[in-house]
């Protein structure tokens, strides 16, 4: 079993960190009541926690001709290796289990119909090669 973890991009950890201190911002900028601070500010603060531990939590391992893609406890999906056609470099920002912008697209046949799903572990080129 091989275990690669989801490389992190601070870009897009930034990104989610700024939409929230501006949500807060917004809301004191706009006059709400004090009282209502505590809890936006908590609610945030769990969402936060969520995203932060999704990132954490992206893996993909490699077992017995399988790959498993696992985003925390929302997303799992195995992928027969045998079934992979293409590893190509991508920077697509299409919604995928990854936690950066620097990615890889793996094109498979499933049964016929051919779709993709896009990836990002720490160490690309290893992995790749464990794909191929």
């Amino acid at each position: 079993m091989i275990r690669y973890k989801s490389k992190i991009g601070y870009a897009i950890l930034a990104f989610t960190i700024l939409v929230f201190c501006t949500t807060i911002g917004l809301t004191i900028g706009q006059g709400s009541p004090i009282n209502d601070l505590p809890s936006m500010s908590g609610i945030l603060i769990l969402a936060s926690a969520f995203i932060i531990y999704l990132f954490l939590n992206i893996e993909y391992i490699i077992v017995e001709r399988k790959l498993k893609i696992k985003c925390g406890f929302i997303y799992t999906k195995a992928l027969n290796i045998d079934m992979i056609k293409s590893i190509t470099k991508t920077n697509s920002i299409i919604s995928a289990p990854v936690a950066s912008l620097d990615r890889i697209e793996l094109l498979y046949d499933d049964n016929g119909k051919f779709d993709s799903i896009i990836i990002s572990p720490t160490d690309k080129v290893n992995s790749a090669k464990k794909l191929m």
